[in-house]
């Protein structure tokens, strides 16, 4: 049994790995800023800029499971006040969540994996490429259901989406092994789909027609800031859409499945378990 803290516990991933720590009988403990949490698990308050909450939270804890928060553009210098501190208490074990767009030392969670390379003894980064649930959980889940459209500036640009329940499943694995990583893991669906792609088999899925609408850099930006994103990071998912146009995420990654034993879950299923969200 290991004891494991989870930053980003209710979060997209956070809220899936809880679960399928504590049925395996691993303690966990889930960070967040209110503390509380409504599955039976044991909440605490942790403020990345608060370090008065750091020791209560790292406290008996033997791995780290670390989500960036999303409201500060340069990783590494909001996180490693924190990261300083587990290490110096003599946590061993640290999980980044990180993107497959993202490699070490570049921006964002790019710096805090170079980081974790040069000073933690057992690390692992997880590098997914664009989650499936952003569609039914994140930024795109309103326009389907309320416009029938997806809004891009990926152009015909392809992304081997993957499911979050993949991830919590690499998750798992990376933060309870005997023997650590130790590198970086990228994690892709099991096939390239262009969001055009994605707009057919949603619309499949719902019995309607969905979609895609491609949008200049700035005019997402634009719309992204008037989702209220905070403008430096909604320019960088922006940009993220463009390299996605010009291909650098069309590739596929072996990686689920070397540490899962399974083939990661296929676009099409996914959109049939979650259809409902979109009606």
């Amino acid at each position: 049994m290991a004891n494991i803290l989870l930053t980003g516990g209710t979060g997209k991933t956070g809220r899936r790995i809880a679960p399928r720590l504590a049925e395996a009988g691993h303690d966990v403990r889930l960070a967040s800023r209110r503390g509380a949490d409504a599955r039976a698990l044991r909440g605490i308050r942790f403020d990345w800029n608060d370090p008065s909450t750091f020791d209560a939270a790292l406290a008996n804890r033997e791995a780290v499971y670390l989500v960036a928060p999303t409201d500060a553009p340069e990783s590494l210098r909001a996180m490693q006040p924190f990261l300083d501190r587990a290490l110096a208490i003599g946590i061993r074990r640290y999980v980044l969540l990180s993107a497959s767009s993202l490699p070490k030392r570049g921006p964002m969670m790019g710096a805090v994996h170079a980081y974790l390379e040069e000073h933690a003894p057992e690390w692992a980064v997880l590098r997914p490429t664009w989650f499936m649930q952003n569609f039914s959980e994140q930024q795109h889940l309103p326009t389907i259901r309320d416009e029938r459209a997806i809004f891009s500036a990926t152009g015909e640009g392809r992304v081997p989406f993957i499911d979050v329940e993949d991830i919590a499943a690499v998750a798992v694995e990376a933060l309870t092994r005997d023997v650590s990583f130790n590198r970086d893991l990228v994690l892709t669906g099991p096939r390239a789909l262009s969001y055009g792609d994605v707009a057919e088999i949603v619309g499949a899925a719902i019995g309607a027609g969905v979609r895609h609408v491609n949008l200049s850099e700035g005019a997402l930006v634009e719309r992204f800031g008037a989702a209220g994103m905070h403008p430096d990071y909604a320019a960088i998912l922006a940009g993220m859409d463009i390299w996605i146009a010009s291909g650098a995420e069309d590739r596929l990654s072996p990686d689920v499945e070397a540490v899962t034993g399974r083939p990661p879950n296929d676009f099409v299923a996914y959109a049939g378990r979650v259809r409902d969200a979109w009606l």
